[in-house]
């Protein structure tokens, strides 16, 4: 081995004369690159909260968020849905004020009939269940009474209630905020089951007319140059979406290197929902399509978010069908998507669900809304989130093996790595082909990629001829794939 010089050392001067023993430090194979995620959450807030619009808080409670926004706005309640599936995922709300020029959506709910038998309203209003008791020979007007009070006294629930001036018997409902997030707050009685009333009929007109979502250019500006990893956005509007696209785009490029994967929901009929999702494009964005469910799409955006940020985290390239969504409630079983339903909507760029016999919401399959390429051709090269989520935690791992373990590296070609001496920090093509064959054996023993011999075969690395502080290199990693079909043919013998 050649001798080591003086050159080696970092801290530790070669014109040294003073005796003694000098001992330094170097971290550079002691980086173990751990990948520590984030959660943003965007939302409304309301003017009761302690904080600022387009102020970024990490926020640890659900009681915490009551605080920071207002009790019962759409952020507070996102975060406390996110915080109650995963209190551990590091966690950011992101206010927004209502558009100026926005308007709330409003609905009502006409009450008939006289009640034959005491019992228990029960109203579901995006999901949140609201009940009043009612007694025997209550009228259509007592019962409307009974109703508007316990809504309003349920703090979280997203609309305020009215007697109607003119008709005692109709209950007038508006949003607490103004957007298009208010149309998806969905009315339904007895969701889960309960006993209606005797000889008493509703009427339910849903609440629409929520129009002018807040605009998210002023909180991606806000974001700043901090790394989000999922984004949990409760707007499906043209222009909030083709904003996100392009900064996710922009976050994930080389000269960013902060990939976020963004998850959303929107609410529409079959056809509705299909034309929506043929109409995005972004790789880094998945869109769940809800259907008819009883909880808002606000809450499915968050919800969503929160499992699949909790399972990629822990492995990039799994699959995240049959995870639980926690706390929604999905469509009637009559209003499910049937399976060539569902098998559409996953050829138009949108995300599906499954409700099992116990009521539970699970992811079917989680697709990015991307469907052609940049040439305008159609392509799957990121129908799976697993693709850019898989690639960004290979980029990670490189870049942190690379500046751990070669910050201040000089550059020189392969012929003569013998004569270099010992220790010298010398960067040359084969010892970064060498780094990352290495890193790859650690992928493919995370299950992130596969077929060793075809990736060291694709390995290439040079000094840039124009550049001679410039090291180009090609990799061709092989992505693992996910077990979501097995097709099977049984040839049966008697």
């Amino acid at each position: 081995m050649a001798d080591i010089t003086a050159g080696v050392f970092n801290d530790i001067p070669s014109a040294l004369r003073i005796p003694g023993v000098f001992i330094e430090f170097d971290a550079r194979l002691a980086n173990s690159g751990v990948w520590q995620t984030r959660l943003l959450v965007m939302g409304q807030r309301f003017n009761s909260g302690e904080k600022d619009a387009l102020s970024l808080d990490r926020v640890t409670s659900g009681e915490q968020a009551d605080r920071y926004y207002g009790r019962g706005s759409m952020i507070a309640e996102m975060l406390r849905a996110a915080l109650e599936i995963d209190p551990y995922m590091e966690t950011y709300g992101l206010a927004l004020d209502d558009a100026a020029a926005g308007t709330k959506a409003n609905g009502s709910i006409s009450v008939a009939g006289t009640a034959l038998r005491g019992g228990t309203v029960a109203l579901y209003i995006g999901g949140y269940r609201v009940r009043a008791g009612v007694e025997a020979s209550d009228s259509a007007e007592t019962i409307a009474e009974a109703l508007v009070e316990a809504i309003n006294d349920e703090g979280r629930v997203p609309v305020t209630a009215t007697i109607d001036g003119t008709d005692a018997t109709k209950i007038n409902l508006d949003c607490k905020w103004a957007g298009e997030t208010g149309n998806d707050i969905h009315l339904v009685f007895n969701a889960k089951g309960e006993r209606g009333l005797d000889g008493v009929t509703f009427e339910i007109s849903q609440l629409n007319g929520g129009d002018g979502n807040p605009d998210i250019g002023d909180a991606i500006a806000a974001m700043g140059d901090e790394w989000y990893h999922y984004i949990a956005c409760p707007y499906t509007d043209t222009a909030n979406l083709d904003e996100l696209n392009t900064e996710l785009t922009r976050r994930f490029g080389p000269m960013v290197q902060m990939g976020s994967r963004a998850f959303g929901a929107y609410r529409g009929t079959l056809s509705e929902t299909g034309d929506f999702g043929s109409a995005l494009n972004g790789e880094h964005l998945s869109v769940m399509g809800t259907g008819k469910s009883v909880s808002p799409t606000y809450l499915w955006a968050v919800t969503y978010a929160m499992v699949a940020a909790g399972s990629l985290t822990n492995d990039p390239a799994r699959p995240l069908q049959y995870l639980a969504l926690p706390g929604l409630i999905g469509p009637r079983k009559e209003d499910q998507w049937t399976k060539a339903e569902r098998n559409l909507l996953l050829f138009d760029g949108i995300a599906t669900f499954t409700v099992a016999d116990d009521g539970t919401v699970q992811i079917n399959r989680e697709i990015t809304t991307y469907q052609v390429n940049e040439a305008g051709i159609e392509s799957d090269a990121y129908l799976d989130i697993q693709t850019p989520e898989t690639l960004e935690r290979i980029r990670y791992e490189q870049i942190s093996r690379i500046l751990s373990k070669y910050p201040r590296h000089k550059l020189a070609t392969d012929a003569d790595a013998a004569l270099y001496g010992a220790g010298q920090p010398i960067m040359t093509p084969n010892v970064c082909k060498a780094e990352l064959l290495d890193l790859y054996l650690d992928f493919i023993e995370k299950g992130w990629v596969q077929d060793y011999e075809g990736y060291a075969e694709s390995l290439s690395a040079n000094i840039d001829p124009d550049n001679p502080a410039r090291l180009n290199v090609i990799d061709s990693p092989k992505l693992v794939g996910q077990y979501r079909i097995h097709a099977m043919q049984t040839q049966f013998r008697r």
